[in-house]
């Protein structure tokens, strides 16, 4: 199996950095962005596998990233991470396309084996984790 790229937005430093930890030890080539603009120019360049993306992101928000990276390449797995009650924006990026949500705080080993999941299984059907 090549080595699969994972994306990491958000604009918390301490999430990124676990993220990061996490799925660099299962083996896969992690990026970080705190913002919309370094997210869009690493799917640009780089084109990852996944993102893990946060939906409230100063500046531009997550949904808006999220429309981007699907005009750049429809088939980039997108996996939205939402603080509590945001279910209104939840259901507009599945509307755009992304494959699931983790609500924060998240079970960090769901996120990683939902991950994992996506990555490995490319017949896999969308469903929400977290409560």
């Amino acid at each position: 199996m090549e080595n699969k790229k994972v994306l990491i937005v958000d604009d918390q430093n301490g999430i990124r950095i676990l993220l990061v930890e996490v799925f660099s030890v299962e083996g896969y080539h992690t990026f970080q962005a705190s913002n919309g603009k370094i997210a869009l120019e690493i799917v640009r360049n780089e084109v990852p596998d996944l993102v893990l993306l946060d939906m409230k992101i100063p500046g531009m928000d997550g949904l808006e990233i999220l429309k981007h990276i699907k005009q750049m390449n429809e088939s980039i797995k997108v996996i939205m991470m939402t603080a509590y009650g945001e279910l209104d924006m939840i259901k507009e990026a599945s509307d755009l396309g992304a494959i699931m949500h983790f609500t924060k705080p998240f079970d960090i080993d769901e996120l990683r084996i939902a991950v994992n999941n996506e990555l490995n299984n490319s017949s896999s059907t969308g469903y929400a984790m977290g409560s």
